[in-house]
Formats: structure tokens, sequence, C-alpha cells
């Protein structure tokens, strides 16, 4: 576990260095994610070459992270688990929930701690001494230094650190500006729009390789064995009865939990993915569509050029298709969408006729629950998911009189103003929702595809 003493002291590019590193060695590595954010786990994958899931106590219950972890772990040399803000940071300053911490007690894994040196010298053993100390359950298995000025510079800390704390310095980062991750509005540019270029690469391996001692880091770690494989207790309809759902899936559109499509494949969905970017027309004999989060708003123009594909999605909406969209899936069901520049408003497939309007600042951040008010293509009435919400747009919801189908609450309990909608088949929200959190939710919309799928054929049959 990649661990860090807070935000901002460089664990996601030390994460991504050690992930290449090892990999160019040969090392068969499974990345991990702790928490709800999507663009990390993408620059996991590329670099990895294995897909890196996400991890987290609030929206999964502890058995799933386990299971989760075991599963995609099961095959690897080494797991590598890139934590979330700093170590013990959770939902409030009294417990360990939703904390990086708790999940590396939960999975048993050692923590290497990331501690920017930037302003610090002597200072720095003072802040490792306290985390080694705080929690006695918790195991650290060394300290790596970023931000570093100099070899000099890490000379201070180390014999700091060495004289005042049991913790084993790892070795250290050097500061480096060229290696820095671009940022956008909703975090880092993505893995889709974002190749780390070779060089970039390069010069992170260099860095591990000449300054962390990365072998001495493995051969500390415990061995354990994974068991084999058990057989899924997620069943659905067979893969060739089943139906065929089609995700969009390109630079607008690219935040998913992987674990959503894996459950929606487990429960016998083949699942097609298009470019609502790059294709012209949807996919042929579909019998639904998810659209996942990302940045339409960015591609706003580009998208709205493509009419026939806007068209297709409309007349599937009105003939009762399934459709579920979320965040920057929703935005896209809209009738308008506005750009960057917040000036410009461009025609969107008009599935709901909310126009979204863009922000300069923050909407709405965090952990939603939500209840289900009314039947709809992901559970019946009163069933409960768990999500995270995250956008810079808002609704324009004036004279448009459609009743919300979500009772939402925060993490804390207390009632969120945001709502999911549904006209006919076509269920959209700002929520990114984790079907770990509620597989039978998934089995449903899985169903309700499978229905329409069936429908298809009884018309076609009576037209006949």
């Amino acid at each position: 576990m990649i661990g860090a003493t807070g935000s901002g002291t460089g664990k996601t590019t030390i994460s991504l260095a050690i992930l290449s590193y090892l990999s160019g060695l040969g090392y068969k590595v499974a990345p991990f994610k702790v928490g709800p954010d999507f663009i990390d786990p993408g620059h996991h994958s590329k670099i990895a070459g294995k897909t890196s899931f996400n991890l987290d106590s609030w929206m999964l219950s502890r058995d799933y992270n386990a299971r989760i972890f075991k599963e995609k772990a099961r095959g690897a040399d080494i797991a590598v688990v890139e934590g979330v803000m700093g170590l013990f940071d959770g939902y409030d300053g009294l417990s360990e929930a939703g904390s990086t911490a708790q999940m590396a007690k939960w999975l048993d894994l050692p923590v290497v701690l990331i501690v920017s040196a930037k302003g610090k010298a002597r200072s720095a053993a003072a802040i490792v001494k306290g985390f080694e100390t705080f929690d006695k359950d918790l195991k650290i298995a060394g300290v790596i230094f970023s931000k570093t000025g100099s070899l000099r510079h890490y000379d201070y800390l180390k014999k700091a650190v060495e004289q005042n704390c049991k913790t084993k310095c790892l070795g250290f980062m050097p500061r480096n500006d060229s290696i820095v991750m671009p940022e956008r509005h909703l975090g880092l540019v993505t893995a889709d729009e974002l190749d780390i270029s070779k060089e970039v690469l390069s010069i992170l391996c260099a860095m591990v390789r000449d300054h962390i001692d990365i072998k001495g880091l493995c051969d500390s770690l415990d061995s354990f064995d994974l068991p084999e494989k058990k057989s899924s207790q997620i069943t659905g309809v067979s893969g060739a009865k089943g139906p065929t759902i089609a995700v969009a899936r390109d630079k607008a559109f690219c935040f998913y939990y992987q674990d959503n499509l894996e459950i929606l494949k487990q429960f016998g969905a083949k699942i097609i993915e298009f470019s609502p970017l790059n294709d012209d027309r949807l996919p042929k004999d579909i019998d639904g569509i998810y659209f996942g989060g990302g940045y339409p708003e960015v591609f706003a123009k580009k998208l709205s050029g493509k009419r026939t594909l806007l068209q297709e999605i409309k007349d599937n909406s009105n003939n009762g298709m399934p459709i579920y969209g979320e965040c920057g899936g929703f935005m896209f069901l809209c009738k308008k969408l506005s750009a960057m520049d917040e000036t410009q408003k461009f025609a969107m497939s008009g599935c709901f006729e909310f126009n979204v309007q863009m922000s300069k600042r923050l909407r709405s951040l965090g952990y939603r629950e939500i209840t289900l008010k009314e039947d709809t293509i992901i559970g019946k009435k009163g069933e409960i998911l768990r999500g995270h919400e995250f956008h810079y747009s808002s609704l324009e919801t004036s004279n448009i009189d459609l009743p919300g189908v979500y009772q939402v609450t925060s993490r804390a309990g207390q009632d969120i103003s945001l709502k999911g909608y549904q006209v006919f088949n076509t269920l959209g929200s700002y929520l990114h929702i984790h079907f770990g959190s509620n597989p039978l939710c998934a089995k449903h919309f899985v169903d309700c595809c499978k229905k329409y799928k069936d429908q298809k054929k009884t018309d076609v049959f009576q037209d006949a």
C-alpha cells in the first residue's frame, strides 16, 4: 500500500514510477486504487498492462473489497495499491473509516509512506515518528521522500529518521518538473487523452532504480498464497441468450468502475464498446446503452455534430430501450450542453429536456447513498445503492416538471438535493453508482435489456 502524509505529496507519481519499474523488470503487477477515483486507475492500467481496480470501504463492504483484491491479484507477482489523501484521512476526524490505513489493515498490507521533503530537514523525522506511532496495528514497510532537492538533502532526512524512528528509509524521488502530470477541472488528465511518453517513463524508472531500494522493499514483503478462483455466485442468462449492451468509451466518456462492466457480464450481458466522438451511428443489434462519465463538455462541439448518432439515441429512448447515463453520460442525454467557456450551448441527444450549464466552480462532491423511490431500469422501488458525485455543471430545470426517482443522502446521512430522472426506460443522474454496492441492481438492468431484446423479436414476428 502506497500511503502519504497528505494530498499533493507525489503519491500518484511515485505509484506510477514503481508500477513502471516493476513491470519493466518483468514482474506481473496487479494495480489497485483506494477511493472512487477514475483517473489514477486508468494510468495504472496503461503502465502495468493490467486493469486497475478500485477498492473503497464506504461504497463496498469489507468482504467485497477482500474478494476483489484476491481475485485481481491472483496470478500476479506483486500487488501495488495506491492510497487516497493522507494515510489516516477518512470520513471525519474521529475514526479511520474510509482511510487508506483502514484498507491496508483490511487487506493486511504493509504501507510505504510518502513524505514530501520540500522545505524540510530534521522536522521530517517528527512527521515519520508521528505516523509510525499513531496506529500500532498498522505495518509501515518504510518511507520514501518526494520532492527532495539533492542527495545531500536526502542524507539529512535519512540521518534524522534513523536517529529517531524505527521506520526504514527506502530512498527518495528528486524534484523534477518534467514529470508533473497535467490537470483539469476533474483532476489529472485521463489516460485516454494522455499517453505518458517513453521519455517520462524512462525518467521515472531511472529515479526508482537510482534512488529507491525496491529490492530491499520487495525482499521485506511477506508472500501469501491465493486460493484457486471459485465459481462466481453471480449467475444470469447465458451469454448466447443475454442482451447486448453498448458502452460509450472514448476521450469524452471514460469514467467507469471496471467492476460495473464485469458484473453486467456475469449476469449475462454482452458488452460492446463504441465511441460517440468517432462513430456516426450506434452499434447494430443492441438492447441497451450505458453512458459513463467523462468530459463531454470538452468535446461538446464535436459531439453535437454527430446528428445521426444523436437522433438514433433519442429514437431508441422513445422506443423504450433501457439507457443508463451517469454524470457526463447523463449530460450527453440532456437537450443542450454548454462548452467549457460557458458561452455556447451545443445540442445533445435530448432524451431529457434539461439544459446543462458548466461552471468554473465545483458544484458537488462526495459519497452518496440512494434509495429508489420508483421502479427503474437499475432496480425496484426501495433498492439501495451507493456511489460518488463530482461535477462542475448544473441542470437548468425551470419549467420542466419531471419528478426525481432517487432519494439521496450523504455519507453522514444528510438529505442531498441530487436527483435521478427516468423518461421511458432512460435513466440519468450525476451519480456514479458502483454496482458492487448492490449487484442485484446490475442484474435488474441486464434483465430490462433482455426484456427489450425479447420484445424486439416479438415485434418482428408480429410484423412478419
